[in-house]
C-alpha cells in the first residue's frame, strides 16, 4: 500500500486549502487498495449492486420482528487498471460502486456519540459524466437515500450533513454512477467544522518479540504516508527478542525513511504488558498527547493512524481509541466487531447477540450486515492497535505487569471505572494472524489466561467472590485433566498459587515465570512436539469401538452422569493393553475436544498450527494427585477471594506507577539505538 510522491503532496496542499479557507477539515479521506492489495478490495469499494436491507414494518405472530430480506445482485470483479491511486478511482461507462465500504462509509453514530462534531460535510471531486447519491442507515440497518447530484466535466460536490439521527447507530456513504463514459472519482473526503486547536502528536510503539520482517514492512508503510508520519513525534520499538531488528536486512534504509524519529530500546522480554508499558512510559516522559500501542505481527492500513488520531483529538473526553483486527490470512475476514467483559462470568464477549466472530465482508458488505450499522459500545480494545491520551496514563497509571492475556481487557475495565471510554472505531485496522484456528488456553499461555483472569475479577468483579470465574476454573482445570493435558493443568495450578501468594509477586515474576513454565513442560509428554507423524510409535486399538462408532459427545440430560462415570474410570481404572506404549488413535486439533479425549487412554494430538504433535497418555496417579491439588486450590481462593481483592486493590497505584516500572525498565534494559 504505497502513495506516490506526487499524489501525497497533492492530497496534503488539498487538505490545508479545506483547513485554512472553507471552515471545514478532513475527518477522514476517502481511500483505496493499492495494486498489490486487491483481495482487499471489498473493504475500500463495492462493486455490487446491493443496496441495503429489507427490514419488515411489521411483526410476526408472537410480536417478534421477521428475519431482514437482503437485496443484493452477485458483485462485479475488480479491475486494477481502475484505480489509479490511493485517493482515485474510475467507474466504467455504464457502472456504478459503492463507497458503503469498511474503509469509506463514514461511521456517523460513533462521531455522534463521543465527539463534539454535529455535522459533517461529504467533498467529492470527479471528472466525467454521472450522478453522486448520498445514503444514510439507521441502527437497525435500513438504508435511505439522502441527496442526489448530476455532475460533468470536472466538478467539485458537496453535501451538508446533520449527525443527529445517529443516536444508536447508522452510516453515511455515497455510490458513484457513470453515464455513457467513465466517471472518474478524483478524490473525496468526510470532513467537518473546523477547530483551532493544533492536532495532537502521538508516540507510535510497537512490542516486538522476532518479528523482525513485520516490523520493518510497518515501518516502510508508515514512511511512505507523509501525513500519518506528521503526527508522530516519536516511532519507538520496544524489541524484547533475541533476533535484533537492528541487525535485519533493510533496517538502515527504513531507519533514514522515517526521518529521524526512529527509537529502539532492546531490553528483557518482559511480555506484552511490559513491552506496551514502556510505549506508555516513554510517551509520558517525551511529553506525547496519545501512545499508539501496536503488536508486531500486524500489516496496518497507514491511514487507520490518522483516524485513530482526529477522532481522539475531537472526543469530549479523554478516550481510548482502537482499531479492529482483520485476519492477515483471509484479509476481507473481521475478527470481531467490538468486546465487552461478561461482569458475571469476567470472561471477554460480544456486546450483541446478534454479532459473531469471523465476518466476511466478501459474501456480505456492510449495506447486507444488519448488525453493523448499530454502533458497538466497548469495555476495552486489544492492543494489536489502541491508541490511549497520556492525560489517562497519568491518572490511572501504566499497565499491570501481566507478562500477556488480559492486560488490555484490565486495562480498559480500569480506565473506565475512572471515566475514561473506549471506543473501537471502525474504518480502522490492522491484518493479524488470527487466534481463531489457536488454542492458547493449552500449552505455556494457560498459566497466563488463568492467573490474569483471577487477578482482573478480583479487581473489577462487581460480584461477591468473582460471580462465576471460581467454579469455571475448576471446571476447566476437571477438562484439562481427563483429556490428559497436564502440562496445562499444572501451568492453571500454579497460576492460582501465585494468585494466593498476593500481588507483590507480579513485578517479581515478569521475566522469571516463562522460563519456569517452559521447563516444567518439558517433563510432560502431552506437551513435547514432535514434526513428523513418524516420530511416534504406529497407533493401535486393542479393543475395536462398539459397532464401529467413536467417541461421542453427550447431551446435556446425560453429561453429569457421563462426566462422573468418565472420571470415576480415570481415577480407578488402570491403563490396559499396548495403550501404555503406543497410541490409541490420531486426533487432528479440531476435534481435540475434552470429552472425546477423555475416552482414550493414549493418543497422538496434533497442534493448533500443524506444524506438529505430542503423545497424550493417561496417567490415573498423577489424575488422582491433580485433581485433589485443584480442589485444594480452588477452597483456598473461595475462602480468601474478600481478603485478596482489598490487597490487590490496594496493590494497582504501585504496580502501575511511572516509578515502579521506571525501577523495571532500569534493571531489565539492554541499549538503546536512534
Amino acid at each position: 500500500m504505497s502513495v506516490t510522491t506526487d499524489t501525497k503532496k497533492q492530497n496534503a496542499a488539498k487538505v490545508e486549502t479545506a483547513d485554512s479557507h472553507s471552515g471545514w477539515q478532513t475527518l477522514q479521506r476517502v481511500i483505496l487498495p493499492s495494486a498489490s492489495q486487491m483481495d482487499t478490495v471489498p473493504l475500500y469499494m463495492d462493486m455490487g449492486t446491493a443496496t441495503g436491507i429489507q427490514l419488515s414494518t411489521v411483526g410476526d405472530r408472537d410480536g417478534k420482528p421477521t428475519k431482514a430480506r437482503t437485496i443484493s445482485s452477485p458483485s462485479k470483479e475488480a479491475h486494477v487498471e481502475d484505480f489509479l491511486s490511493r485517493f482515485s478511482t474510475s467507474v466504467r461507462s455504464g457502472e456504478r460502486v459503492s463507497f458503503g465500504s469498511y474503509f469509506n462509509a463514514f461511521p456517523a453514530s460513533y462521531w455522534r456519540r463521543w465527539t463534539t462534531v454535529d455535522k459533517v460535510r461529504l467533498q467529492v471531486r470527479t471528472q466525467g459524466a454521472g450522478s453522486v447519491i448520498v445514503y444514510k442507515s439507521n441502527a437497525r440497518g435500513s438504508l435511505q437515500r439522502v441527496d442526489t447530484r448530476r455532475v460533468e466535466g470536472i466538478a467539485e460536490n458537496h453535501f451538508e450533513l446533520t449527525l443527529a439521527p445517529f443516536g444508536d447507530g447508522g452510516w453515511y456513504w455515497f455510490d458513484l454512477v457513470a453515464g455513457s463514459e467513465p466517471l472518474v472519482m478524483l478524490d473525496a473526503e468526510w470532513q467537518g467544522p473546523a477547530v483551532a486547536t493544533t492536532p495532537g502528536s502521538v508516540t507510535l510503539q510497537i512490542t516486538t518479540l522476532n518479528k523482525t520482517e513485520f516490523c520493518l514492512n510497518n515501518l516502510r508503510l508508515l514512511a511512505a504516508t507523509d501525513e500519518a508520519l506528521a503526527y508522530v513525534k516519536e516511532v519507538l520499538i520496544v524489541d524484547q527478542g533475541t533476533q535484533k531488528l537492528t541487525d535485519a536486512e533493510g533496517f538502515e534504509d527504513v531507519k533514514k525513511s522515517l526521518g529521524g524519529k526512529l527509537r529502539i530500546i532492546n531490553q528483557a522480554n518482559l511480555g506484552g504488558s511490559g513491552g506496551f508499558a514502556r510505549g506508555m512510559f516513554e510517551a509520558v516522559e517525551n511529553g506525547s498527547d496519545y501512545v499508539l500501542l501496536m503488536d508486531d505481527d500486524v500489516v496496518v492500513e497507514p491511514e487507520s493512524i490518522i483516524r485513530l488520531l482526529t477522532f481522539a483529538d475531537r472526543c469530549k473526553t479523554p478516550t481510548l481509541v482502537g482499531g479492529h483486527m482483520f485476519d492477515l490470512y483471509n484479509r476481507t475476514v473481521l475478527h470481531t466487531f467490538g468486546e465487552v467483559v461478561n461482569p458475571y462470568r469476567f470472561q471477554p464477549t460480544l456486546p450483541s447477540e446478534d454479532m459473531y466472530l469471523g465476518h466476511d465482508f466478501l459474501t456480505s458488505n456492510l449495506r447486507q450486515t444488519s448488525w453493523l450499522h448499530r454502533r458497538c459500545d466497548v469495555d476495552y480494545n486489544g492492543w494489536w492497535m489502541c491508541l490511549i491520551p497520556t492525560k489517562v496514563i497519568r491518572e490511572i497509571g501504566l499497565s499491570l505487569p501481566l507478562f500477556i492475556k488480559w492486560d488490555d481487557s484490565e486495562y480498559g475495565l480500569r480506565a473506565k471505572a475512572a471515566g475514561y471510554p473506549t471506543v473501537s472505531l471502525p474504518g480502522s485496522a490492522v491484518w493479524h494472524v488470527s487466534w481463531i484456528d489457536k488454542d492458547d488456553l493449552v500449552g505455556w499461555q494457560a498459566y497466563f489466561h488463568a492467573r490474569n483472569r483471577v487477578v482482573a475479577a478480583l479487581l473489577h468483579s462487581p460480584y461477591e467472590f468473582g460471580g462465576r470465574v471460581i467454579k469455571e476454573s475448576q471446571y476447566a482445570d476437571v477438562k484439562h485433566l481427563v483429556s490428559m493435558q497436564y502440562a496445562t493443568a499444572q501451568g492453571r495450578q500454579w497460576a492460582l498459587e501465585d494468585v494466593l501468594n498476593g500481588p507483590a509477586g507480579l513485578l517479581d515474576l515478569l521475566d522469571k515465570k516463562l522460563p519456569q513454565i517452559r521447563q516444567m513442560m518439558a517433563d510432560y509428554s502431552d506437551s513435547v512436539f514432535r514434526p513428523d507423524p513418524e516420530d511416534f510409535p504406529a497407533p493401535k486399538m486393542d479393543k475395536p469401538p462398539r459397532r464401529g462408532h467413536g467417541p461421542s459427545k453427550p447431551s446435556k440430560i446425560t453429561l453429569l452422569p457421563w462426566a462422573a462415570k468418565t472420571v470415576v474410570r480415570q481415577l480407578a481404572s488402570p491403563v490396559k493393553g499396548t495403550s501404555a506404549v503406543r497410541p490409541q488413535t490420531t486426533v487432528a486439533h479440531q476435534d481435540n475436544r475434552w470429552w472425546r479425549m477423555a475416552q482414550y487412554d493414549s493418543a497422538v494430538v496434533s497442534n493448533a498450527e500443524g506444524t506438529g504433535a505430542s503423545w497424550y497418555r493417561r496417567d490415573p496417579k498423577r489424575l488422582r494427585k491433580m485433581l485433589a491439588e485443584s480442589a485444594r486450590l480452588h477452597s483456598a481462593l473461595l475462602k480468601e477471594w474478600p481478603v485478596l481483592s482489598k490487597k490487590y486493590k490496594a496493590a494497582v497505584s504501585e504496580l502501575t506507577s511511572m516509578e515502579s516500572w521506571r525501577r523495571t525498565f532500569e534493571q531489565h534494559t539492554q541499549n538503546e539505538v536512534k
